[in-house]
């Protein structure tokens, strides 16, 4: 079995088709539970952001488990198969794997660096592994690609050079503003969900010091607005989704992160805050919603300034420094190559098993067969040649079997184990693997 990556994102789609194959937290289980009923999907999981939603599979053959994908995502997004391979990615096998970490160490965000990704990664192994979706194969894989980016961030300053999508949009925020009107103060969060989270966080971080949490749910904006107000000692308090105009109304800055698939903020409310509004100086929305939380038209009403995930792109905050970058590639790298080999190790396993299997029962047979040539043996003397046969069979293995696992971890170890195969005419089990011993280096087939 080899591993199937199916992926889109900001760096290879347009905002509106990201937001045609967005997924929402309520469907990415029912997404993957039907991918698995396809015969060449083992295993799989939804890594599903504001910016990228990327199938993990792990699959039997290549094409018939591409073709379940685009089955699944085309049904979901009303898109056909060529829509979406015009604006996919595709990798196998080792390729999958890189990835993955790659974008565990928040190489591959938005903003490079940012730590959120780690969370939504967990999120979608844990939802896989509920639904038991995710076998050893992607537990596996999983854990490593967490454990990847705590390195990343641990032992570079890849975070440093960006913290979050947030706080590039504030600062984008900022400089429309302008430098000679008063700093902005108080804002209004919609969502309170882990974008809602992370905003105001950002925000608290970033100087505000009054804080609006609107929420579909009033006691859950309540509760995550007196989180903030303990944590970071300013003026917080939750309020309901009807209330959002009133609220919108003497804010500096409105943040909208919910994982609604249809805008939460319409023009009508936005036009309301603005009848209410006594400041002149304009209202900014960030909207970090994907599909958008904000009712497009909003943006064109006068005294309204919209930022959203499209306009960020390419915006200098959301790079890191080169030299961070590159230690971090350093670490995916080795990393990578670590977990490569282990994999490979893994997949001669059952090859050296069944041969050591094979000599034990050779051995066995002609114990056996001496206790039938030489009755007059007694025990202890039965134990100590049966003892001396298996000493010698286990010297004669030992030095093969060892070095067949070192020569398992290079590219072209399978051969090694391969040629075991037939030599002594093995059958070992089946190993579970990302690389397909078939296929050297996983091409797929």
């Amino acid at each position: 079995m080899s591993l199937l990556l199916f992926g889109v994102s900001h760096r290879s789609a347009p905002v509106p088709v990201l937001e045609r194959l967005a997924v929402s937290e309520y469907d990415r289980p029912k997404l993957v539970d039907t991918l698995m009923q396809s015969h060449v999907i083992n295993e799989a999981m939804l890594v599903s952001t504001c910016n990228r939603i990327e199938f993990y599979a792990v699959v039997e053959a290549f094409h018939p488990a591409l073709e379940a994908v685009g089955e699944v995502l085309g049904e979901h997004s009303g898109m056909n198969f060529g829509e979406m391979t015009d604006h996919a990615y595709v990798h196998y096998s080792e390729a999958a794997v890189e990835h993955l970490f790659t974008v565990a160490a928040g190489l591959d965000s938005m903003v490079v660096g940012e730590q959120q990704i780690l969370g939504q990664i967990r999120s979608a192994y844990t939802s896989a592994d509920s639904t038991r979706a995710a076998g050893s194969t992607l537990h596996e894989l999983a854990q490593k690609a967490l454990r990847v980016g705590k390195r990343v961030h641990s032992e570079t300053g890849i975070d440093r050079a960006g913290a979050s999508v947030v706080s590039v949009a504030l600062q984008r925020a900022r400089n429309i503003r302008g430098a000679g009107r008063p700093p902005m103060r108080r804002a209004v969060v919609i969502g309170a969900g882990a974008m809602g989270s992370l905003a105001t966080a950002e925000l608290a971080r970033e100087g505000i010091t009054e804080m609006i949490v609107v929420n579909r749910t009033a006691e859950r904006a309540g509760e995550l607005a007196a989180g903030v107000a303990e944590r970071y000692g300013i003026a917080a308090r939750g309020a309901g989704i009807g209330d959002v105009a009133e609220v919108m109304a003497d804010a500096d800055i409105v943040v909208t992160a919910t994982g609604s698939v249809t805008p939460i903020l319409q023009v009508g409310d936005v036009h309301q805050a603005l009848v209410r509004r006594a400041s002149m100086v304009p209202l900014m929305i960030c909207d970090l919603g994907l599909p958008r939380n904000v009712d497009p038209a909003a943006g064109r009403l006068p005294g309204v300034e919209v930022i959203d995930i499209e306009s960020l792109r390419g915006d200098s905050g959301t790079v890191a420094a080169d030299d961070e970058a590159a230690a971090a590639r350093s670490i995916v790298a080795a990393e990578l190559a670590g977990y490569l080999a282990a994999q490979r190790q893994a997949a001669v396993t059952p090859t050296v098993a069944a041969l050591r299997q094979r000599a034990a029962d050779v051995v066995e047979a002609e114990v056996l067969r001496l206790q039938g040539r030489l009755p007059d043996l007694d025990a202890a003397q039965r134990e100590e040649v049966a003892k001396t046969i298996r000493r010698v069979a286990d010297k004669l293995l030992h030095a093969p079997t060892v070095r067949v696992k070192q020569l398992a971890s290079t590219g072209n170890g399978d051969h090694y184990a391969a040629a075991l195969r037939e030599l002594f005419e093995l059958k070992p089990g089946t190993a579970e693997q990302v690389v397909a011993p078939d296929s050297g280096l996983g091409e797929p087939r």
